[in-house]
């Protein structure tokens, strides 16, 4: 024979045991009972009672304030041939106990005059069990220095976190979650006394300046791959950064990770492409925290929103020279720009300037494509151009995504090359020029460089008939009126 299923099955908890209880009616045989226990996790186990207690099993190890669900069978203890039917289920919460474990706490200190603001945060870790509904966290402050009383404040369970005011003094700050039954373990961070470093990084925080320089890190598949130096006097290492950094609150978020940790991929489900990141590495003995690491980055780079501003073109014959405006690397850039595009192309024809690569359009089109390496370059001169020919001229600001289409161009002209229009003139201008007033003036010209010698037979003077002497005519020295009068000798003078 077997016994029918266990009646009235009820139960008996403590936070971490449970007692099941049951009856049978007009059986007065000795039975064997086993229950099984089902987790929240579905995970299922059996456990077997004893003959002396065949009317109820205990379970132990359970865990506080979980519900269990529960049921009992039973067989023969003697002559033992099967079990009976499995009694309907019982579902039973175990009482509230201790939390334990403890929250996982950090800071974001905000220097202001006379002080600091301190913002507190709080989280449950997975090590963390509240073993019953938390109903409130305790927040103490307290001052190390002079030794004065703690305060405590009580904030309900809603409350993640809170903004507090402490002087230039070293406080230490723990936080406690409560509920029903007793509060956990303190959580304690201890915020160092302000010293002359930390007022100057007031100060330069009012100037906007940053003292810490950022270093740029790269995105994965994953997240955003971070890496820092490691210090041996530290006991773990802190990462945090702001979820929605354009938002205010920002959503901060921070890792702990070990002593012997130095690299991290830092995923989460808010991030997306083209936001830049901002984030802290802070080096942690005794509760005590210490900035050592600044850095950037994006989970993946996207092309910059606009283009250079060119300002100024300055043209020669074979050259342009582009200057343009301060590149914008604000925290709204959707990338770091890495440097600067140059693409040139004559308006007729394909482009093969010296020194430049190829560069293919959709629309198939070719272009001269230059490369700045560095983003602080805001000048650059193309060189080897044609003379008097147009030409098409775009500075693109690339970033590790790339750049953005080219739409827009401008157009320029190139001068015609001076030397070689005087050298055109001297060669064929004046040459044309001087035969040409040659040719206007060839009467005198002839006569400047070919005078005619006058011929005594022609001369007017010479026309008299009266005086000849050998068949020549003979010249009548009254009849001339000279311009100078020369006397060879003071013996001729005499006789004139």
């Amino acid at each position: 024979v077997y016994p029918a299923a266990p009646l009235q099955v009820w139960e008996d908890c403590t936070d971490t045991e449970m007692t099941l209880h049951w009856i049978y009616k007009n059986i007065e045989i000795e039975l064997f009972c086993q229950t099984e226990v089902v987790h929240p996790d579905d995970k299922v186990e059996l456990h077997n009672g004893s003959v002396a207690d065949s009317w109820r099993i205990t379970v132990r190890g359970l865990r506080p304030h979980t519900e269990y669900t529960a049921r009992v069978r039973c067989g023969a203890a003697k002559h033992f041939w099967r079990w009976s039917e499995w009694s309907q289920p019982l579902t039973a919460r175990t009482k509230e106990g201790t939390p334990s474990g403890k929250l996982d706490i950090w800071r974001e200190i905000t220097p202001v005059l006379g002080g600091r603001n301190v913002t507190l945060f709080w989280k449950q870790t997975p090590s963390f069990q509240a073993n019953g509904k938390i109903i409130s966290y305790e927040v103490t402050l307290e001052k190390i220095e002079d030794g004065s009383q703690p305060e405590s404040i009580s904030f309900p369970s809603v409350y993640n976190s809170t903004k507090i005011f402490v002087d230039n003094h070293s406080y230490r700050i723990s936080v406690m979650a409560k509920n029903n039954v007793n509060f956990s373990l303190p959580s304690i961070l201890i915020i160092s006394r302000a010293t002359d470093n930390s007022r100057k990084l007031l100060f330069c925080s009012f100037l906007g300046t940053e003292e810490l320089k950022e270093g740029q890190v790269n995105g994965t598949d994953d997240g955003i791959f971070l890496s820092w130096e490691p210090r041996s006097i530290y006991d773990s290492y802190i990462i945090d950064w702001c979820n929605f950094p354009r938002l205010q609150p920002c959503d901060l978020q921070w890792k702990r990770f070990g002593p012997n940790i130095s690299s991290a991929v830092i995923s989460s489900a808010a991030f997306v492409p083209g936001v830049r990141y901002k984030f802290h590495i802070y080096g942690s003995v005794a509760n005590r925290a210490s900035l050592l690491e600044k850095k950037i980055g994006y989970l993946k780079e996207l092309p910059p929103h606009l283009d250079p501003i060119v300002r100024k073109v300055d043209l020669t014959y074979n050259s342009v020279t582009l200057s343009w405006d301060s590149y914008l690397t604000n925290e709204s850039e959707p990338g770091f720009v890495r440097g600067y595009h140059v693409y040139v192309s004559p308006i007729q024809g394909n482009c093969n300037l010296k020194g430049s690569k190829k560069h293919i359009l959709s629309d198939e089109s070719e272009l001269c494509k230059y490369t700045i390496e560095n983003p602080e370059e805001k000048r650059y001169t193309v060189k080897h151009l044609m003379p008097n020919t147009k030409y098409k001229i775009v500075v693109k600001a690339f970033t590790g995504g790339g750049e953005t289409p080219i739409v827009n161009f401008r157009y320029i002209d190139t001068p015609y090359n001076s030397s070689m229009l005087y050298f055109i003139f001297l060669l064929v201008i004046v040459p044309t020029l001087v035969a040409a007033i040659c040719h206007w003036k060839m009467k005198w010209v002839k006569e400047w460089c070919c005078p005619v010698i006058p011929s005594p037979n022609k001369s007017k003077v010479l026309s008299f008939k009266e005086f000849k002497m050998d068949s020549e005519k003979v010249l009548k020295i009254n009849d001339c009126l000279p311009d100078v009068l020369a006397v060879d000798s003071n013996a001729d003078a005499h006789k004139l």
